[in-house]
């Protein structure tokens, strides 16, 4: 299935699929979406819900990365983050790519439809061409604020394990939908910003290629202002209590200290550093989230 001769592979065969569909933002993407369950029910998540609504989900969003892949395999064959993927090193032709996200598409629908419930089914479809197809075939070339727009659909997975769970969209389910759009622009941003050059060498038209590192500085700043801010929501809706509230303000106050730092000092490194640290805050955020929904209030 791949599409060269006498190249050798580092890997199994399924290996190469399974890195077509982005294992890591997929895993971060599960955890949200299992977590807008357990808020979904002041008591255990109904196994079903649980087991096959996580499945459902996950093979939405790995059909969506492999779509990704395949859509920008020219351009990942080019930037020196991703030349080793599947897809621009050869070991998978596109072909087999799209029908091997066509099949997880359909899976996950079927699952999602008949396990689950068709609400979920029918938002977790809209994510996946959201992402795939508005944002990576369409926003990603047209805009500087592509993330802003096209991070809406990255932004669904605690909404769709909500839906999972009450077949019904609640509004307590937005403010979790708000929390990780607010979070995404600093995330993508700051990486951005450390990748600078190889995003201005293909040509896509990302915030430090089109306005520069400063500005773009300053507007990882101002969005992670705003997500502190929003943070705050589910406390102030008394969706949670006192636990999260100290959570939010403790990974929040470390997020703002990079921010900070980044708009103050030109150093690629602290990029890099504010980028990680966006994934660990998203995934401390979400468990004191979850911790704090089981505990008593005083």
């Amino acid at each position: 299935m791949a599409n060269h001769i006498g190249l050798s592979t580092s890997m199994p065969m399924w290996r190469e699929y399974y890195e077509l569909c982005k294992p890591r933002v997929v895993a971060l993407i599960v955890f949200t979406a299992i977590v807008g369950m357990f808020l979904a029910t002041p008591g255990m998540v109904p196994p079903q819900a649980l087991i096959f609504g996580s499945l459902g989900i996950a093979l939405g969003a790995a059909s969506g990365a492999a779509i990704n892949q395949l859509v920008e395999s020219r351009i990942d064959a080019i930037m020196a983050r991703t030349m080793n993927r599947p897809l621009p090193a050869g070991r998978v032709d596109n072909v087999s790519a799209l029908v091997f996200a066509i099949v997880l598409c359909l899976i996950s629908m079927a699952i999602l439809v008949v396990l689950v419930n068709t609400l979920t089914a029918v938002l977790t479809f809209l994510s996946m061409i959201g992402y795939a197809v508005v944002y990576t075939l369409f926003l990603k070339r047209a805009t500087s604020q592509n993330i802003v727009i096209g991070g809406a659909a990255g932004a669904t997975p605690p909404v769709l394990g909500w839906t999972a769970v009450t077949g019904q969209l609640d509004p307590q389910a937005l403010f979790l939908f708000l929390i990780i759009f607010a979070w995404t622009p600093p995330h993508f941003w700051a990486l951005a910003i450390h990748r600078v050059q190889e995003y201005a060498k293909v040509g896509l038209p990302m915030l430090p290629v089109t306005h520069g590192l400063r500005y773009t500085r300053l507007h990882v700043l101002l969005w992670t202002i705003l997500l502190f801010l929003v943070s705050l929501l589910p406390f102030a809706i008394r969706m949670s209590g006192w636990f999260y509230l100290a959570g939010a303000l403790a990974f929040g106050g470390v997020f703002l200290y990079y921010a900070i730092a980044l708009y103050r000092a030109d150093d690629a490194r602290l990029a890099m550093k504010t980028f990680g640290y966006s994934i660990i805050y998203l995934m401390g955020l979400f468990t004191f989230l979850l911790i704090d929904h089981y505990i008593p209030p005083f």
